[in-house]
């Protein structure tokens, strides 16, 4: 995960020029007919409500795992986010604070699920929920298998009867707070606390207080074998809609004159929790390991998903790509913002 996005803080600290979008399409396409970015779906640049690029391109595809065969991916095409589903729930969670729907990051997270009273010891009742927000939970958990590999702890988590147990049974292994672990359990504690909170399932949660106000009305949020939508990654959104949000979050926590999110919540969010190498980490963002506020916070995804955006620039890049359990997926969105889209805005 520490590779994704290397080489963004050089493009998304520089100074913003005018940008040609004919040359900017012109070189995306031709490096694409040239195979040098493979396994690539969409690409869209906007700033300050303009779109710089917008492309599409046919490619195989899945549906969380599920072979979709050949695409032709345009404008209307929902697409996999994987674990930019992370951060859209997140953002939720953000928006459910707001509205006095869950307990604050700062409240004791074993506390919110008392159908677990067994679990109740020393150190799982110091996880709190802001731990879970910057996966710091302290309790095992590995994704470095292939999201293919029954062994990998979301995919296991899924297997498992019940989700929430098993998060919140695994082993205690470190202090709360204290060591960086990417999880897809944290995340789907956080849906939970959601939609419990607004008694509602987390789709429907989004769809009445994200995805409508930005006049979104069209996704999938994928749910596993028990109903329950995958908080983690199973959302499904085009690439326009996708950057909806980004400019939504890119503009302070407001669209078309209303709010959606707090400005406050917007600053926790993109509040540096955790430093895994080479980058930081916020509650379920991705932060530019320079700047105060950080440059860049960036949504990731297995296969080469991204979703980057910098507000002090007004700039969101959304990446769609094909390359699931590619270990070198990340290497896509990469060679894309750092070899096309930065010298065609003079980025360099």
């Amino acid at each position: 995960m520490s590779k994704h996005l290397f080489f963004l803080p050089a493009i998304l600290s520089a100074s913003m020029a005018l940008a040609d979008d004919t040359t900017l399409n012109d070189r995306l396409q031709a490096a694409h007919e040239a195979g040098k970015l493979d396994g690539l779906h969409a690409v869209l640049v906007r700033r300050d409500g303009e779109t710089l690029a917008e492309l599409y391109f046919d490619g195989a595809d899945e549906r969380w795992g599920q072979p979709l065969g050949l695409r032709q991916h345009g404008p209307d095409t929902l697409h996999d986010l994987r674990s930019v589903s992370k951060s859209v729930t997140g953002l939720l969670y953000g928006i459910a604070l707001d509205k006095g729907l869950v307990a604050g990051p700062d409240a004791p997270l074993l506390a919110q699920f008392p159908d677990y009273p067994d679990l109740a010891g020393s150190a799982r009742n110091r996880i709190t929920i802001g731990d879970a927000l910057a996966m710091q939970m302290g309790t095992e958990w590995d994704e470095t298998l292939p999201y293919s590999d029954p062994r990998n702890s979301e995919i296991a988590m899924e297997l498992a009867p019940d989700r929430y147990r098993y998060v919140l049974e695994q082993p205690i292994i470190a202090d709360p707070g204290s060591n960086w672990s990417y999880s897809g359990g944290a995340t789907a504690l956080i849906g939970a606390l959601i939609a419990r909170g607004a008694g509602m399932p987390l789709d429907r949660f989004a769809k009445l207080n994200l995805f409508d106000p930005l006049g979104i009305d069209g996704f999938e949020w994928v749910a596993g074998a028990d109903g329950v939508p995958s908080a983690a990654s199973g959302l499904r959104l085009t690439a326009r809609d996708l950057a909806r949000i980004g400019e939504m979050i890119a503009a302070g926590g407001t669209h078309a004159g209303k709010r959606i999110v707090s400005r406050d919540w917007l600053a926790r969010m993109a509040t540096p929790r955790a430093a895994p190498a080479p980058l930081r980490y916020g509650y379920h963002w991705w932060l530019s390991p320079v700047g105060d506020p950080p440059n860049w916070l960036a949504g990731f995804g297995n296969g080469g998903q991204r979703m980057s955006i910098s507000p002090r620039l007004g700039l969101v890049v959304v990446v769609y790509a094909g390359r699931y359990n590619d270990p070198q997926a990340w290497q896509l969105p990469v060679a894309v913002i750092n070899d096309h889209i930065a010298p065609a805005l003079g980025l360099r």
